[in-house]
């Protein structure tokens, strides 16, 4: 990506996109064949109106996941880890509800989301125990799926059980762990882990959208509690978080050339993979800390990651020696990112972003095999026929319905792709199209609703 004109064009169309959206401000970094070029665009607060720079620091969400697998993997490398052995080896007393989960759930699981754990752990405070406390809860937490039988998202158990062993292991706690083994050695000095470190004068501000009229309002929700720190806690800039693509993308060294993770290590994170029942919003495949992407028969890697009020991008194209980073202050939308990466994959000569599939009119499904309810707790979907056509009702939880101005439930119609799988539209000009999975049939009725990588059962037998 060349350094001037392009990069005055990308810069004028991200400023209209941004406008478009009501997002408050994006800062994009491509690295490309070990160059790299940034830019930021808007303001990092809508009330002070302060310009968001390429040092702005922003939460990094979920995207903290990759940061995590990669520390984790360094403990892989000098054998004090196995991932396919049980979590018991590290952690004696680890108990669930479930005899066989507890005792057979391994790391392996962990990283690739399929321990079926359901996150019942309670309020474990903000102190330095926090995950010991998080482990102790949860010695009653029930089965959401069996041990390894599909994938669901943990948004902060799995990783904060992973967290866990790297504290006994290491006797540290995990925020100390990974400035000591992944952000020192990489020499990154605006990464953190935990909200008390960071520097407030650079850090954005997130932000909501209630109504393309009203415009982003500050979030009422600063920062996410600290039991998330593992799988959701990293706040960084876009260059820091592409000196993690660079190790990705390079046998495990850093930018400097240090080894930070070994070359065997990466490809283990990268091809040991499980398939997603939705592969279509963001893969078919989730690695070890990564997902899978199949653009145009390329392999695309993705970390992303949201907080209430930021939102973060990641893309690596290995065919291209090729990263793409973004780190907005407002959203998510895929239609955004999916502009914005769009331009610059094709401006590089690189593979693009596939459309969703288009729904399929020739099929002919018998609607009663998927009505029913799809509950978690937290989470409730209802699926149901009317007047020949699939709908999908969504319950909101009350307060956030009224905060947002929303109905405690929403509606949408399944359009299917396949006899499994439905884009699921929206009518409200706030909200992209999403898809859904509808599939483990047994007794000629589908167990399992998936939807943003999160997975519900069915709860009417």
């Amino acid at each position: 990506m060349a350094k001037g004109r392009d990069v005055a064009q990308l810069q004028t169309r991200v400023s209209a996109l941004l406008a478009e959206y009501k997002i408050p401000s994006a800062v994009i970094g491509v690295l490309h064949n070990g160059e790299i070029t940034e830019l930021a665009v808007g303001s990092k607060n809508v009330l002070t109106q302060e310009p968001a720079t390429t040092e702005t620091i922003y939460q990094c969400g979920s995207m903290t996941k990759t940061w995590t697998a990669l520390a984790f993997m360094q403990l892989v490398d000098e054998g004090k880890i196995d991932l396919d052995k049980p979590v018991r080896t590290y952690l004696p007393t680890f108990t669930v509800a479930d005899p066989e989960a507890s005792a057979k759930v391994t790391p392996r699981h962990l990283l690739y989301h399929t321990n079926g754990i359901e996150e019942d752990y309670g309020n474990p405070g903000e102190d330095d125990d926090v995950y010991e406390r998080m482990i102790d809860n949860i010695a009653d937490a029930p089965q959401v799926f069996p041990l390894g039988y599909t994938h669901g998202y943990s948004a902060a158990l799995g990783y904060a059980i992973l967290a866990r062993i790297m504290e006994v292991i290491d006797g540290k706690r995990w925020d100390d762990i990974m400035k000591d083994r992944l952000f020192d050695p990489l020499g990154l000095s605006s990464t953190s882990s935990w909200r008390e470190q960071v520097e407030q004068d650079r850090a954005a501000t997130g932000h909501i959208l209630r109504s393309l009229e009203e415009g982003p309002i500050v979030t009422p929700v600063e920062y996410l509690p600290r039991a998330f720190g593992p799988g959701g806690n990293v706040t960084s800039t876009v260059r820091e978080v592409l000196a993690m693509a660079h190790v990705l993308l390079n046998g495990g060294k850093a930018p400097s050339g240090r080894q930070i993770v070994s070359a065997r290590s990466i490809r283990e994170m990268m091809e040991s993979r499980v398939p997603i029942p939705d592969p279509y919003m963001f893969g078919p495949a989730w690695a070890l800390g990564l997902i899978v992407c199949d653009w145009h028969g390329k392999t695309v890697y993705a970390s992303d990651g949201s907080t209430i009020g930021q939102n973060v991008r990641l893309r690596i194209l290995p065919d291209s020696n090729l990263a793409i980073a973004m780190l907005t202050n407002g959203g998510p939308r895929e239609s955004f990112y999916k502009q914005v990466f769009n331009e610059i994959l094709a401006s590089l000569g690189a593979v693009t972003i596939p459309d969703l599939p288009s729904p399929d009119p020739t099929l002919s499904l018998d609607f009663s095999r998927y009505e029913g309810i799809y509950a978690r707790p937290g989470s409730r979907y209802e699926v149901e026929a009317e007047g020949g056509k699939l709908f999908l009702t969504y319950d909101l939880n009350p307060m956030q319905a009224q905060f947002l101005g929303k109905p405690d439930r929403l509606k949408y119609e399944l359009l299917p792709i396949s006899e499994t799988h439905f884009l699921m539209p929206s009518d409200d000009p706030l909200e992209d199209t999403q898809t859904v999975a509808l599939y483990d049939f047994k007794n000629g009725v589908a167990q399992y609703l998936h939807t943003n990588s999160r997975v519900n059962p069915r709860a009417n037998n």
